[in-house]
Parts: structure tokens; C-alpha cells; sequence
């Protein structure tokens, strides 16, 4: 039996942002109703993409970036934030290949060309520290390369690679430098003491109230200005970094033969020796 009051419905069409908005709104109103809410396998959202008219190529793209996004960090706020900047970076994209041959190539990346160390190893993501070994630490002083291997002063690095289709994978890079913004954040501190501690001693040595109080008020600022510069350059250089490997992923610049890796530095250093004469 048809539902009676479906036949009081006009028969109109929905456009695509109209879809949008009923279909997101339909999920808020049964969030705020208490009914159950059901999980949904990745063949049943095919099916109910498909019955609204959406391509199975376009909706799996998006599970996939949602699976990426799911594991990043959600937009930061607090003091911090706002008074240093932000200390996390993100980027993302749609590459060629497998996800065990993408992964593989983000990992060579990051431990050879940026000197970072597994902490954690999954199926589809990894995360990395920096090295604090002593020739590591020469290395970075020196920028040896050339490199200014700007995710060195990150907490921890990220990489969460999911399968698009049989040749496309979606990859979400994060950077996560909040340690670095903390220790901005004491370095500011201890400016604001040191024009505390100025002032006090001005004002014990006699000197005018408003002159003595001009340490107090200009050091915290300065201290806050360049720790905010400092973290906003550091972030800006780690995005570069993040958005350059995902377009060598891109133009698939990564595989056996290339020069980044260990195996073919030597073969190209052995091949660039000229012959002996005997």
C-alpha cells in the first residue's frame, strides 16, 4: 500500500544543491530525533549514489577523502591559535597507483630526503618523528643538499593513503608542529619576564614611571610578534614541502629506478666514475 500522504506531493524535481540540502538536513533532523542511526557498507552508499544519480567513480573518490579527513585533525582554536598561529599543515590529492606502492614511496621520501623515522606503521597510514642522532642533527645545521628539510621541527608527520579505484589512490599528508609552537610560546614568556625585570630594576634605579614601564609593555610584544612570524614561516615551509611530494606523487616521479632511493644513488654514483685507463 502506497503511503496516503505521498499522493499530496507535488511531483516536482530537485536540482543538485537542492538534493544537498534536503539530504543533509534529513541526516541533522534524525540526529536530533534520538532514532537509531544505521552504519552504511561502502556498497550500500554506491547503491543510494546511484539511485540520485551520482557516478560510483565520484563517490568513491569522496569515501575515500573522507576516510582521510576522518583521520585529521579537526580546525584549531584557543589561545594558541590565535595568539602564534596555526601548528598544524595539511595537503591532499588524488594520485596514480596502489596504495602499498604510494605508501611505500611517501616513506622512502620522508626517511631519506627529510630524515624522519617511522613511530607507527598501519595498513593504509603512517606516521614519522624526526631523528635526533647526532649526524642527523649535523645534516639539518648544514641543510646538507641544499634541503632546509622543513619537517624536521614538526611533532610528528603523517601519511593516510586510500584506494580510489584499481589505479587511483587519495592521499592525506599532516604536519603536526605543536611542540614548536610551545616552545614559541615559553621563548614569548620569558621575553615578557625579562621586561618585567627591566622595568623593576629602572624603577628601583629611579627613572620616570613611564619610561620604566616601556620594557614591560614592548618586550611581550615583540616576543609575541616573533614567535608568530617564526611559526607562520615554518608552517608556510612545511605546506611547500607537503604540496611538492604530492606533485612528484603526481607526475609519478617515484619508482625502481628512481635516484631517490638508496639503492640507485649508488648505481648513479658508480655510473658517473669514469673508466680506468690501464
Amino acid at each position: 500500500m502506497s503511503d496516503p500522504s505521498a499522493s499530496n506531493l507535488p511531483a516536482s524535481r530537485l536540482d543538485r544543491a537542492s538534493l544537498e540540502r534536503v539530504l543533509a538536513r534529513a541526516a541533522e533532523l534524525q540526529g536530533t530525533s534520538g532514532d537509531t542511526v544505521e552504519e552504511f557498507t561502502e556498497e550500500q552508499l554506491l547503491d543510494l549514489g546511484r539511485e540520485v544519480g551520482l557516478s560510483p567513480q565520484n563517490l568513491r573518490q569522496a569515501l575515500a577523502e573522507e576516510r582521510t579527513r576522518s583521520v585529521a585533525p579537526e580546525d584549531e582554536h584557543g589561545i594558541g591559535a590565535s595568539v602564534f598561529g596555526p601548528s598544524r599543515v595539511r595537503a591532499a590529492r588524488t594520485v596514480s597507483g596502489t596504495p602499498a606502492d604510494v605508501l611505500a614511496s611517501i616513506d622512502g621520501w620522508m626517511q631519506r630526503q627529510e630524515l624522519l623515522i617511522v613511530k607507527r606503521h598501519h595498513a593504509d597510514r603512517i606516521v614519522w618523528e624526526p631523528r635526533r642522532d647526532f649526524v642527523v642533527g649535523v645534516k639539518r645545521a648544514l641543510r646538507v643538499g641544499g634541503r632546509d628539510y622543513a619537517l624536521s621541527r614538526a611533532f610528528e608527520v603523517s601519511a593516510t593513503v586510500i584506494a580510489v579505484d584499481d589505479s587511483r589512490v587519495h592521499v592525506g599528508l599532516d604536519a603536526d608542529f605543536r611542540s614548536h609552537r610551545a616552545q614559541s610560546a615559553r621563548q614569548a614568556m620569558g621575553s615578557s619576564l625579562v621586561g618585567a625585570a627591566a622595568t623593576a630594576s629602572l624603577i628601583i634605579m629611579g627613572v620616570a614611571t613611564v619610561v620604566a614601564a616601556a620594557p614591560v609593555v614592548i618586550a611581550p610584544v615583540l616576543g609575541i610578534a616573533g614567535a608568530r612570524a617564526l611559526q607562520s614561516r615554518i608552517v608556510t615551509r612545511a605546506q611547500l614541502s607537503l604540496e611538492q611530494l604530492l606533485d612528484r606523487l603526481e607526475r609519478g616521479e617515484f619508482d625502481r629506478r628512481s635516484t631517490d632511493s638508496l639503492l640507485g644513488a649508488i648505481v648513479a654514483a658508480a655510473t658517473a666514475i669514469p673508466p680506468r685507463r690501464l
